[in-house]
């Protein structure tokens, strides 16, 4: 009760870092990744829900450029990027300008959604 309640006298934002394989499946080996990230996605409702005024947002992006994803962009990025609409995988700097806008008063009639940051990628594989 107490750690809910300091949400409520000090409120602010929570900033969750999802990743788009919990909202899609995916054949290449990362079910358990995904189904953590899914997790997260929910909780970030959940929160939100639970935690206003306080602020509860997501961020769910595809395939940045970090050491995280090296040997996936070594590999295939060219390829991958030549596929989506941008034509070019995300910088971790596209996620940060996510963020600061979420963190915003610009953005202070958002929460419990997750947003998607891909590149395209997703409206590519769906076409």
């Amino acid at each position: 009760a107490a750690w809910e309640q300091s949400f409520k006298d000090k409120p602010g934002t929570i900033i969750n870092i999802a990743s788009v394989g919990g909202l899609r499946t995916d054949g290449g080996g990362l079910g358990i990744y995904n189904l953590t990230k899914a997790a997260l996605i929910h909780m970030t409702r959940q929160l939100a829900s639970e935690l206003g005024p306080t602020r509860v947002v997501g961020i769910a992006p595809g395939l940045v450029e970090t050491d995280f994803a090296a040997v996936l962009v070594d590999n295939f990025g060219e390829q991958l990027a030549a596929r989506m609409p941008l034509k070019r995988l995300g910088d971790p700097q596209d996620i940060a300008n996510l963020a600061a806008f979420l963190a915003s008063d610009l953005a202070s009639w958002i929460t419990g959604e997750t947003y998607v940051i891909d590149g395209g990628a997703g409206v590519a594989a769906a076409g």
